[in-house]
């Protein structure tokens, strides 16, 4: 192993960890989302100093710190938006997650910290060629998605959409059910995976097993991977999966193909919205038909009376310990006792 490179969570499919790997500059027209690429931390850090390490523990870095990281894009609308092809002559880039999602900064929101700003140092190579995320990925029998499934999509980023996620798992748990936990689509970070398997789910899945570092990428390139990781998934014994859909569907994450890919499975949706209006929205824009409504539209009694008077829409704040036995009681009419 190349003991002086930290490996973030988008290493955790790979065998760098136990590997003798060398790092070697490459010509940018070899370069490719999903390469895995080392960099070093020339500079003190002036905003976000984390690594997210496979175990899912934070790890700061400092000045002359060398880590591996993986090329990709991601366009969050609420943080900051970045790729990796608008990398310069200069080879400076950007920390986009703590994951080790890696690409040149174009744009980022008011207040936030400063991304960690690193230099290219070369390629990860593997037995003389370039390491990449896709290589790692196991071959899976194709096998259809039908483990009856709760799909939790959003209006947003950051709508709480991971939360709601673990609350229904804790609940699903508590009715003994054996829970498969996924995320489909989103930009390369493991904790909110992660958490869901903290929340009591027997197994976890996301994007990244499926070799993508982030969904922003063409809506072919992720259909063949997510089929890859759809076979995993349906090749597991569970009674019921609960699946997000990271940002929103509209956004430039692929979540309505996602949707598409496993809509034969779907029993029941959950649309986490930030407000109201918000919920009304995605009724209006987005192909889908939500059993209830629930995120921080639903805290008080003056939000759910909204969301009835603008879309219809049961509401139900599942977070809150109060709705256990009304989430209970849905839970079990969808998936049984």
């Amino acid at each position: 192993m190349a003991t002086d490179y930290l490996l973030p969570s988008l290493t955790r499919i790979s065998t760098l960890a136990d590997a003798e790997f060398t790092v070697v500059a490459r010509p940018r027209e070899v370069w490719a989302t999903g390469d895995y690429v080392a960099f070093v931390v020339d500079e003190p850090p002036t905003g976000h100093d984390q690594l997210e390490l496979p175990t899912g523990r934070m790890r700061p870095v400092m000045e002359g710190q060398r880590f591996v990281g993986a090329l990709g894009e991601r366009r969050a609308t609420l943080s900051g938006t970045g790729d990796w092809r608008l990398t310069g002559e200069d080879g400076r880039m950007h920390l986009l997650t703590s994951a080790g999602l890696m690409g040149k900064l174009s744009s980022r929101a008011p207040f936030l910290p400063d991304f960690l700003e690193v230099v290219y140092e070369g390629h990860v190579h593997l037995g003389g060629r370039k390491a990449t995320m896709t290589q790692f990925v196991p071959d899976a029998p194709s096998a259809a998605f039908a483990i009856p499934t709760l799909l939790v999509t959003g209006t947003s980023m950051a709508a709480g959409k991971t939360s709601v996620a673990k609350a229904i798992i804790r609940r699903l748990k508590h009715g003994g059910k054996r829970v498969l936990g996924a995320k489909l689509t989103g930009a390369g970070r493991y904790r909110d995976v992660q958490s869901m398997g903290d929340a009591g789910a027997d197994l976890i899945f996301d994007f990244v097993d499926a070799g993508l570092p982030s969904t922003v990428c063409s809506e072919d390139t992720y259909a063949a991977q997510l089929r890859k990781l759809l076979s995993r998934m349906a090749s597991v014994e569970a009674d019921v999966a609960v699946i997000e859909i990271g940002a929103s569907p509209l956004e430039s994450y692929n979540g309505m193909h996602a949707i598409s890919a496993i809509a034969d499975a779907v029993r029941c949706v959950a649309l986490v919205a930030t407000d109201p209006y918000a919920a009304r929205g995605a009724l209006d824009t987005i192909a889908l038909s939500p059993d209830f409504v629930c995120g921080p539209a639903t805290n008080t009694d003056a939000g759910r009376s909204l969301i009835d008077e603008l879309t219809g829409l049961p509401s139900l704040n599942v977070v809150d310990s109060d709705t256990n036995e009304a989430l209970d009681e849905l839970l079990a009419e969808t998936f049984g006792h």
